[in-house]
């Protein structure tokens, strides 16, 4: 097994010229589970700048602003949220704050959620059928803009990453639907997408030690979707650029300005990690220009296990780390999009069960006390 994730071209995916040799080294049981798009559109660049700056804006903004944006009855799916998941050792995780949004806009822009069904309602299922819920464009001006376009591209790219899986899967596995993976990833209305702020560590008065690799700001886990599209992530000094909202003297811009990214992260230990098959862990750098799309236990059932999803987990900005001698507070910002099946997709037809019911299993395990 490589311990570099697989790297391809977007014109490649297009053309269909990825070799299944490829797709099993980025996806196959021996696999990261991950493989990184280059050369996607130019426009993207800016885009994830701009949203992951965004982060940094929303995670600050007044308390009062933040609960009008909160669905504790959706399980904080739609929305934002902070200090409501818990970490392995059992401390409420308050390091992280996140604004989840249905995609249902990729399919249909009037969509803010997906459609219900005879077995999914609003009142049974929120967590899939609660509309969206975005700040103010007079608090944030252009986030529900730029959040979706990127989405758009992100969504775009994993079609043609289907696209290919499915030339596997069609060579592969006995009895496999042509293009159904493509099919999902380009119809679903449930597809979410999770723009996360990684708030900075305190800072401690001891210099930071060497440690366990540890899950300490999201806790090892599967998705639960078919490919989960990922930016690279942002690190922004916090003390030297401040996140708050400008002030706008009566003149909303139509964007907030693009903070200042670090070239890098102050600790070479931070960032996202990946657990192999053989138990090994692996750090991925996905570079700033590129897409990443990771495996989902969905895309793992639908494939009959060809294409396997793996753990994985992201280790924060340690305290004591700063930005060289600017010193200053680091907060991580990143985006993942979930793409999924519709409720009614079937993601395992040997035993009959749709992604609703699989989704619901996942959630109820997850939220469980």
């Amino acid at each position: 097994m490589s311990s570099a994730a697989v790297t391809v071209n977007l014109e490649d995916l297009k053309n269909g010229d990825v070799s299944f040799s490829t797709l099993e080294e980025a996806f196959g049981p021996d696999s990261l589970g991950i493989i990184i798009v280059k050369n996607v559109p130019s426009e993207f660049v800016e885009l994830r700048h701009r949203l992951l700056s965004y982060s940094s804006y929303l995670g600050n903004l007044p308390p009062a602003e933040l609960e009008k944006i909160e669905n504790p009855a959706a399980k904080y799916l739609t929305g934002w949220s902070r200090g409501k998941e818990t970490l392995k050792n059992g401390q409420v995780d308050t390091l992280k704050g996140s604004f989840y949004a249905n995609c249902a806009f990729y399919v249909d822009p009037s969509l803010s959620c997906a459609k219900p069904t005879a077995e999914f309602s609003a009142e049974n299922f929120p967590e899939y059928l609660s509309p969206n819920l975005w700040p103010a464009d007079t608090a944030i001006p252009g986030f529900q803009e730029t959040f979706e376009n990127l989405c758009r591209i992100i969504i775009d790219t994993a079609v043609l990453v289907a696209r290919a899986c499915d030339k596997y899967a069609e060579k592969e596995i006995p009895a496999y639907t042509p293009g159904y993976l493509e099919h999902v990833v380009k119809t679903s209305t449930t597809t979410k997408a999770r723009l996360l702020h990684y708030f900075p560590a305190e800072p401690e008065d001891s210099k930071p030690q060497a440690e366990e690799m540890d899950d300490d700001w999201c806790a090892t886990h599967l998705d639960h979707g078919c490919l989960t599209g990922l930016t690279s992530a942002m690190f922004i000094n916090e003390t030297k650029q401040s996140p708050e909202i400008p002030t706008s003297n009566g003149h909303t811009p139509r964007y907030l300005p693009a903070l200042e990214e670090l070239p890098s992260s102050p600790d070479p230990t931070a960032g996202l990690y990946i657990q192999s098959r053989s138990g090994k862990v692996v750090q991925v750098k996905i570079p700033k220009d590129c897409i990443a799309f990771q495996t989902g236990e969905a895309l793992q059932r639908i494939t009959k296990g060809k294409f396997k999803a793996v753990p994985h987990f992201v280790r924060g900005v340690r305290p004591g780390f700063s930005d060289g001698e600017n010193g200053g507070s680091i907060a991580r910002n990143t985006l993942a999009v979930f793409t999924q099946p519709n409720l009614g997709e079937t993601v395992d037809a040997d035993q009959g069960i749709t992604f609703g019911e699989f989704a619901r299993g996942i959630v109820e395990k997850n939220t469980t006390k």
